[in-house]
């Protein structure tokens, strides 16, 4: 080999390293999959009236799976999947999702139809209709954590509070129902 046979051209440059080997074409397709299986019967649902109701169909080192059902009126806080990746698919009913877009738009995802969350993706999801909805949704890395948000007067996105999670529908406070710390220490207390 002589110096006329190295390449001298520059290196292109690394991209950043993904979260997951995942794309989010490839989880919106098993949650594509995911909601034919359900549609078949191959997977048991259940509707609760008081807090929505899932669970864990699939598990590995790169992805979680879930089947969530919606009631009439149930949604979720404005949140983030904080460093995972995301899809959903409607299975039955028809969900609304608010997105952060330099403002909050809405997106109706009807029976078949599906969304995708990349990195940073903030969002809520409801059922606005009187009929019941199901939906799968995947993440990749699994879940570890979630953010959570608020749309301030100003019309800006303020972070909340975050919480370490593998459930995407964990039980979380309301800030009403977070205890303050008093004013006066307790008896006996310093």
């Amino acid at each position: 080999m002589t110096v006329n046979d190295i390449d001298t051209s520059p290196l292109p440059e690394a991209a950043p390293a993904a979260p997951t080997p995942l794309t989010l074409d490839r989880l919106a397709g098993l949650t594509a999959e995911i909601a034919e299986e359900v549609r078949q019967g191959l997977h048991e649902i259940h509707f609760d009236a008081e807090e929505r109701w899932s669970v864990r169909l699939r598990a590995d080192d790169y992805t979680d799976v879930w089947l969530i059902s919606w009631t009439p009126d149930q949604s979720t806080r404005l949140h983030d999947h904080a460093g995972s990746l995301g899809a959903l698919t409607v299975v039955t009913g028809e969900l609304v999702e608010h997105h952060w877009d330099g403002g909050l738009r809405e997106r109706i995802l009807a029976e078949g139809e599906g969304g995708r969350f990349p990195l940073g993706h903030v969002h809520d999801v409801v059922n606005t209709s009187t009929a019941p909805a199901v939906s799968v949704h995947a993440y990749s890395p699994p879940l570890t954590a979630m953010h959570y948000y608020e749309v301030t007067d100003g019309g800006t996105l303020r972070r909340t509070g975050s919480i370490l999670t593998t459930d995407p529908e964990p039980d979380v406070p309301t800030l009403e129902a977070v205890p303050t710390a008093s004013a006066e220490p307790e008896e006996g207390g310093r």
